[in-house]
């Protein structure tokens, strides 16, 4: 098997961003190739022979391609040991909960594809749409990770003093979230999530203005 590691990225798509921040956090080297989405680049016959939906990250990865961020980190949790969640099932449903409600619910209707095709892609009709979905999204993420039996431990990230998924896929929420202009101010335990992973290289590095 090949040791290259090549991640197939859009600076600013949110799924491509889990995956740099997973692959930093592992400190694993990796090779990047832009796959441009706004020249349609990802439409090409060469990138979907790597990923039939047409869409970032793929990742190149001993010998295999994988696409879909969360299968990608999935995979190197079982063969890097990416910290996603802990032993405990009831934890990690908790966990897989809080990241799935951005990166299954949020995310998909806020797709610059979707939001086209539902708004035309003229203000303020698409501003007004990414607000009517983010901003629920997030109070609703806020509420998930506050409940009692939803922290492992005390610490400043969504679950507690460790990184988990639901950090992952967070930090890409928000940044979009700062692109619309939406406030989160009034969603205390996201923005005490949120000064926690800036203090992270990991986090820092995957930043779509460092990515690339």
């Amino acid at each position: 098997m090949s040791d290259d590691i090549i991640l197939y990225d859009y600076p600013k798509s949110s799924a491509s961003y889990r995956v740099r921040i997973a692959l930093n956090l592992l400190e694993l080297p990796y090779q990047t190739e832009l796959v441009n989405l706004l020249s349609g680049t990802h439409k090409q016959t060469h990138h979907l022979a790597r990923n039939p939906q047409g869409l970032v990250p793929a990742l190149a990865i001993d010998g295999v391609m994988l696409t879909q961020s969360l299968a990608i980190l999935d995979y190197l949790h079982k063969t890097r040991g990416l910290y996603l969640w802990p032993d405990d099932a009831i934890a990690k449903a908790h966990i897989q909960a809080a990241a799935m409600a951005i990166a299954v619910d949020i995310h998909p209707v806020c797709n610059l594809s979707v939001m086209r095709h539902a708004t035309g892609g003229e203000e303020p009709a698409r501003t007004q749409w990414m607000h009517h979905f983010i901003k629920p999204g997030l109070m609703a993420f806020e509420e998930l990770i506050t409940k009692a039996d939803f922290q492992i431990d005390e610490g400043p990230f969504c679950a507690g003093s460790i990184v988990t998924m639901a950090d992952i896929c967070l930090i890409p929420q928000l940044y979009n979230a700062a692109r619309w202009g939406i406030d989160y101010t009034d969603c205390p335990a996201i923005c005490r999530a949120e000064a926690a992973c800036a203090e992270l290289p990991a986090f820092l590095n995957a930043h779509p203005e460092k990515a690339l």
